[in-house]
């Protein structure tokens, strides 16, 4: 299956924590990645509290794990490095969520697919879009969603 991840990061050293996520994110077993969007810096999104810009970035996989064993390997990742869940929104040295996923529909206490917040939020639409440039992709169209968001917050880092 085909599925896609979106990352964040605005705590520490958000460079590396990307670097560190992506690196797991590549050993997970019967996983491959199969593309990464550019990183992009955006600002904070509908966040409790006074905090830093976030580094975000999409990647596209080819797995053959559940989406549920993959949420769990993902959650796992992010409290190796560091992640603490103080409050809904808050800083986050990692952030992976599951966003889309080829043929793949759930909605469990712990993860709906597609993401239910894909098509309000710039900072997943624009990485998303690096990877699916006619905005469609594993059957999921965020075309007009794409055209509709306010993306002057979301910036090509470096």
């Amino acid at each position: 299956m085909k599925i896609v991840l979106g990352l964040g990061t605005n705590l520490g050293d958000r460079e590396d924590n990307l670097a560190q996520g992506l690196d797991r994110i590549e050993k997970l077993p019967k996983t491959q990645v199969l593309a990464l969007s550019n990183v992009y810096e955006t600002e904070p999104f509908d966040v409790p509290d006074e905090q830093g810009a976030y580094l975000n970035c999409c990647v596209l996989l080819e797995t053959q794990l559940e989406p549920q064993a993959l949420l769990d390997k993902c959650l796992t990742i992010e409290k190796a490095l560091g992640r603490v869940r103080k409050s809904y929104h808050g800083a986050r040295t990692l952030d992976i969520d599951l966003l889309i996923g080829e043929g793949v529909t759930c909605q469990t206490e712990t993860l709906t697919l597609p993401h239910p917040h894909i098509r309000e939020r710039a900072f997943v639409l624009v990485p998303l879009s690096d990877l699916f440039p006619l905005h469609e992709g594993l059957g999921y169209s965020f075309h007009d969603a794409f055209e509709a968001v306010d993306k002057s917050g979301v910036y090509l880092y470096k």
